[in-house]
């Protein structure tokens, strides 16, 4: 490899500059097809991007001073909090006569109480005059012949304790639970529907009251098919859904907050005539008089009667249509959609997060010191920048907002 600093200052003109850079490129091209090799013999390559270090302040690394305690050292009351649900007094074995009491010293103890605890609902049966049998009914916390408790409980053992059904199986089984395996399966497994309406009411909450959300989403194989989580959520909430996909249509989707339909409206034909869509199909969807759609298939078929049936169109108009619909159902132009910069993200008013925005400057290889100093100080006013905003979050101040504004994009820009 040419070493840039064995190179006089005379000799770099724009062409020798422009020659370093490309054998650079090379460079890292040859390296990323040995990398690729040795996936494919199963072996590791060298990692594309380097961790990024945004978040750990050079300047919080600095040694303390010698009386300095380490953050988070201070001593703390651990019981103070407690709830205390029994207090037993304990007197001295033998306590000399004359002797007069000088209060008392407590000792805290931290326990759980695991018990069986069956309950008898006892419905009582009464005649009335007319003849007719009427009954007690159950409250309405019971759901067959397992408590809400320990149904709670073995959802919990297997979906945060990652607890496998045998072992819960065992577990409740030495508490004395007559239980079958099977059971605990059907408990796991069935009668889910109300966790999915909250799970659907979590999204749609968030989405309300919600300035900005982060997505990504992840991939992994089952039963032999590929599969994708996406995650949707900020410091507020998060939410999860598994699909068949990762596509930009899978994504707005999800934003449908669990709606179904397709909306042509104004928002979806700005939409789709960005994407170039050809002038001829582009009018038929804006002059239709048909512009809501129940399902999938009324979409589909509407797209079949207007001969739009070429692969790409089809896409372009679906998701024309489903950015109509989200925004119909009420899904805010003004709130930022944060992503990693993946494709199918980009919609709307979209922004590249922190971590993934400044991790594109380790791509730049300097072949100078000049360029390598220029990558230096824009690392530096990044990093004065990230900092300065992280102290506006706590005081806001509206002088400040305009400095960082103004800074903010004199780098980025």
């Amino acid at each position: 490899m040419i070493d840039p600093g064995q190179i006089r200052e005379e000799e770099k003109t724009h062409l020798v500059m422009e020659l370093l850079h490309l054998v650079q490129q090379l460079s890292e091209d040859n390296q990323r097809l040995k990398d690729e090799i040795a996936r494919l013999k199963e072996r590791k390559g060298k990692p594309k991007i380097p961790p990024s270090r945004l978040e750990k302040d050079p300047k919080k690394n600095q040694k303390r001073k010698p009386k300095e305690k380490r953050p988070g050292s201070k001593k703390r009351n651990k019981t103070k909090k407690l709830i205390i649900h029994e207090t037993i007094p304990i007197s001295p074995e033998e306590i000399p006569p004359g002797s007069t009491r000088a209060g008392h010293d407590d000792w805290i103890v931290q326990g759980l109480k695991i018990e069986l605890h069956n309950v008898c609902y006892r419905l009582e049966c009464w005649r009335t005059p007319e003849g007719k049998l009427i009954k007690g009914k159950l409250p309405d916390s019971v759901d067959g012949h397992f408590s809400a408790t320990l149904r709670s409980f073995i959802l919990q053992q297997y979906n945060h304790g990652h607890v496998t059904q045998p072992l819960i199986w065992e577990e409740l089984v030495d508490l004395g639970v007559d239980i079958s395996k099977g059971q605990v399966s059907r408990l796991l497994t069935e009668q889910k529907e109300d966790f999915h309406l909250e799970k659907e009411d979590v999204l749609c909450a968030g989405l309300d009251v919600s300035d900005y959300i982060n997505v990504d989403d992840t991939g992994a194989r089952h039963a032999g098919k590929n599969g994708y989580c996406t995650h949707i959520g900020n410091e507020f909430f998060a939410w999860f859904e598994s699909t068949g996909s990762k596509s930009r249509i899978n994504f707005m989707e999800l934003l449908r907050k669990g709606h179904g339909d397709y909306v042509i409206n104004d928002d979806a034909i700005e939409y789709i005539k960005k994407q170039s869509l050809p002038q001829l199909l582009l009018a038929l969807l804006a002059t239709d008089a048909d512009k809501h759609f129940e399902t999938k298939e009324d979409w589909l078929q509407h797209l079949e009667r207007l001969a739009i049936t070429k692969k790409r169109h089809v896409r372009i108009a679906t998701e024309g249509a489903l950015l109509g619909s989200v925004l119909h159902h009420g899904f805010s132009k003004e709130l930022v959609i944060l992503s990693d910069d993946a494709g199918q993200f980009n919609i709307l008013l979209h922004a590249l997060c922190w971590i993934h925005a400044e991790r594109t400057i380790h791509k730049l290889i300097p072949c100078s010191e000049e360029e390598g100093q220029a990558i230096g100080d824009i690392r530096d006013l990044i990093w004065d920048l990230y900092r300065d905003l992280k102290a506006y979050k706590y005081a806001p101040d509206e002088e400040k907002k305009t400095d960082l504004e103004k800074r903010f994009d004199e780098i980025f820009t």
